[in-house]
């Protein structure tokens, strides 16, 4: 059984938005893999608490990943 899991970081996307995510992802998996193998297929998203993911040697905060969101 595949599984896909995605980091996000908390507070950026609502319930909907991980529902969303969690639909069009196993979709495209499989449209890639097959039907039979996205029947089977997992998805789990993990929320990293804000100032605990790093980029180019800097914490990243909820408000960093809100307003990137907002930049589309």
């Amino acid at each position: 059984m595949p599984s896909i899991d995605i980091h996000v970081m908390e507070g950026v996307f609502s319930s909907g938005d991980k529902a969303r995510l969690i639909e069009k992802v196993t979709e495209a998996f499989g449209e890639v893999a097959g039907k039979t193998l996205q029947a089977g297929t997992t998805v789990r998203i993990h929320e990293v608490q804000s100032g605990s993911w790093g980029y180019a040697g800097k914490p990243i905060t909820t408000a960093d990943a809100k307003g990137w969101r907002e930049q589309g």
